[in-house]
């Protein structure tokens, strides 16, 4: 985990109410992101850290009867405003819990998202596959397989392919999901160090059921429970000293 820095704030969430219809799902919350860091939320199933994560990209936003009250901003913009959905989208990446390459080359698969945009410059194409698959620690390995079909890496190399395909489009944030949980140690281990590399550039926002997870690789770690945020602090004062005996009782395992 890098030393945390004093960083501005780059997501400003007050106040964040969110329904399922008619089941509530987050209560209240009121946290501050920072930019260039890794911020962790943990908690046991169920307890709306990812449903927090969704709303940082306005991924609840395709499922039926969402509501949502109070203001998540980002760079100072209500991105529940006024604003173009699918460029928010670009801005705030995702990559998810299970590797979801498509089924094509490693070289299309990190070329899809810009050639959508109308990208097809080969020279440029060629210069962001070679920048992203090198961002995403996998160059090396795949540089001489480029036209093979993404299908046939491993799982680690999947994971971290869509990470790439993630960093292809410059976004200013990448949201991950669980990404490690169905890979093994080793490549567990690769991600996790590519995720404090690229913290370096980006601001990366995680939920992981590993409390070993994030207190390696994360700056700030947010806990909830209930669809509430329970305690919001750096990682270390929040593992050593938490200020919440609920945050006490959870990551010493009394429940979860």
């Amino acid at each position: 985990m890098r030393t945390p820095e004093l960083h501005q704030s780059k997501f400003k969430i007050e106040n964040l109410n969110l329904h399922y219809g008619e089941k509530q799902a987050l209560f209240n919350i009121s946290m501050n992101i920072p930019e260039k860091e890794v911020t962790a939320l943990i908690g046991p199933s169920g307890c709306g850290k990812s449903t927090l994560l969704r709303t940082l990209n306005r991924m609840n936003d395709l499922i039926p009867d969402t509501r949502i009250d109070g203001s998540v901003q980002l760079d100072k913009l209500d991105i529940y405003g006024q604003v173009d959905v699918q460029r928010l989208r670009m801005k705030v990446g995702m990559v998810f819990q299970k590797a979801n390459p498509f089924p094509m080359s490693i070289y299309d698969n990190i070329t899809y998202g810009l050639r959508a945009q109308g990208i097809y410059n080969r020279r440029t194409l060629d210069e962001v596959v070679e920048e992203s698959l090198r961002g995403a620690a996998l160059w090396d390995e795949v540089k001489d397989r480029l036209k093979d079909s993404a299908l046939g890496l491993s799982g680690g190399q999947q994971q971290r392919l869509c990470i790439a395909r993630t960093i292809a489009m410059k976004p200013d944030v990448i949201l991950m999901d669980e990404p490690t949980s169905a890979l093994d140690p080793i490549a567990t281990a690769r991600v996790e160090d590519l995720m404090d590399k690229l913290s370096q550039d980006f601001t990366i926002v995680i939920v992981t059921h590993s409390m070993n997870q994030a207190r390696r690789i994360s700056n700030k770690t947010g806990f909830f429970l209930m669809g509430e945020l329970i305690e919001f602090d750096d990682t270390d004062k929040l593992f050593m000293t938490p200020s919440d005996e609920r945050t006490h009782d959870y990551i010493t395992g009394r429940f979860g």
